[in-house]
């Protein structure tokens, strides 16, 4: 990459990424601590307390599109920074279930709103051949923050009956740095345009990034695409149902692969497995690490071997290890053959749709919809994982493990074949190009 400064401003971005994922699996060290110390039944532990930050995400995706569009996506990086510090205060000194599910529920609001306006500002800044890595620099701190999250949780698990406040509340430290680096990048230039219409300040910071003869082609298809635009344009318009349609239904298998819950159940999964406590806390630090390397490894590829491959790659080791635990669970195998069986399905989901759906959420929509469109496939996304693990303690009970992970293969065919006939590829184009081709203006 020519310049540096695209790849600092994408890494400070994409921190908040890391934020995101230790807030979702941070609670999974302290899922069974909270039950016995609250009394609470399944179905209420599930759905309120260990779900309402994936709650607030719900709220963060649906409403995030105004403050990244009215404030700015700097700005909306801000709050989500100090969303994140005020959740993890909060939820250390709790002292019952409903005042630690608020705060959980204002750290989701930060989870929510970060997978809007941090893909949307990396892929505004990006150019077209880097793109896919840049915006990928998100998903890699989201594994980044779930495997310091389960190492966190490892070495605190064990420090007294109040190891759990520990576990939450070290996430302030990260969150407090992550506030202050945001304060030094600019805003995106082409929000600058679209929404402030200052063609000088948006050159002014397209300088640092790009050279003469790109920033006079980049201004020109901005303007262009602004020209065309219709002033009360909707996602939801006629013309737009091919972005819309894509947005929905990554998010949608997204979640059915059972991804997250598995990420915030997994101790309990793999205690089930017949695992000791402690040697399912390791597994989980495993689940990280694995999750971690193929992250590296699917950025690597997206910008290569296009998004479409990678999610080929992806659904079949998801078919095959989804496939595995089934039967695992089925025939009652105990020992290390559950969690390996997991690590292969972590890989296929870090090097498939872990590194390709935010990047992919992003490029689909025009340069004013851009959040909007980015709000509604995270919005998809984030009702399916607030609902999904809700309701993981109550259906393990009811109708078992073996059916549960039964459900997402199947999910899983169905998303071979989504991305067979239905997934375009989106590598190397600029995202005025994918706007004109992706909808009905042609």
């Amino acid at each position: 990459m020519k310049n540096s400064k695209i790849l600092y401003w994408s890494i400070i971005v994409a921190f908040a990424g890391f934020l995101f994922g230790f807030d979702t699996v941070v609670i999974s060290g302290a899922d069974k601590q909270l039950q016995q110390l609250w009394g609470s039944s399944d179905l209420f532990h599930g759905l309120v307390v260990m779900s309402s930050a994936l709650w607030g995400t719900v709220i963060g995706a649906i409403f995030g599109s105004f403050p990244t569009n009215i404030l700015g996506r700097k700005k909306t990086l801000i709050i989500i920074g100090l969303l994140f510090f005020a959740s993890s205060i909060g939820t250390a000194f709790a002292n019952n279930p409903i005042f630690f599910s608020i705060f959980r529920f204002i750290g989701g609001i930060g989870i929510g709103a970060s997978t809007i306006a941090a893909p949307t500002y990396v892929s505004e800044i990006a150019p077209a051949k880097d793109r896919g890595k840049l915006v990928a620099l998100y998903q890699f701190n989201i594994v980044f923050g779930i495997l310091i999250a389960f190492t966190s949780n490892y070495y605190l698990r064990d420090i007294g009956e109040n190891s759990w406040r520990w576990m939450l509340g070290i996430q302030a430290f990260p969150s407090f740095v992550y506030t202050l680096l945001v304060f030094g990048i600019p805003e995106s230039p082409r929000w600058i345009l679209e929404y402030k219409k200052d063609r000088k300040k948006a050159v002014a910071i397209l300088n640092q990034i790009r050279t003469e003869a790109e920033i006079e082609s980049e201004i020109r298809a901005i303007v262009n695409e602004m020209s065309q635009e219709v002033k009360e344009e909707s996602i939801f318009m006629k013309k737009y149902k091919k972005p819309l349609l894509l947005a929905f239904f990554i998010a949608f298998f997204h979640q059915f692969s059972g991804i997250n819950a598995f990420l915030y159940y997994a101790p309990r999964i793999f205690e089930l497995a017949g695992l000791e406590k402690s040697a399912s806390f390791l597994s989980s630090i495993g689940i990280g690490i694995i999750n971690l390397l193929f992250t590296m490894i699917g950025i690597s590829l997206i910008d290569k071997f296009g998004r479409k491959t990678l999610m080929y790659i992806g659904s079949v080791g998801y078919i095959i290890s989804l496939g595995l635990v089934t039967t695992a669970f089925h025939f009652e195998w105990k020992g290390m053959a559950i969690p390996l069986f997991f690590f292969l399905f972590i890989a296929s989901h870090a090097i498939g749709q872990g590194a390709v759906i935010w990047v992919f959420i992003s490029e689909l929509f025009p340069n004013k919809l851009r959040a909007a469109g980015t709000s509604f496939g995270t919005s998809v996304h984030w009702v399916l994982a607030a609902l999904i693990p809700s309701f993981i303690p109550f259906l393990f009970k009811q109708i078992g493990t073996t059916t549960v992970f039964s459900i997402f293969c199947i999910m899983m065919v169905f998303q071979l074949l989504w991305v067979y006939f239905k997934m375009p590829e989106t590598k190397g184009r600029t995202l005025e190009e994918l706007s004109k081709s992706l909808s009905n203006n042609e």
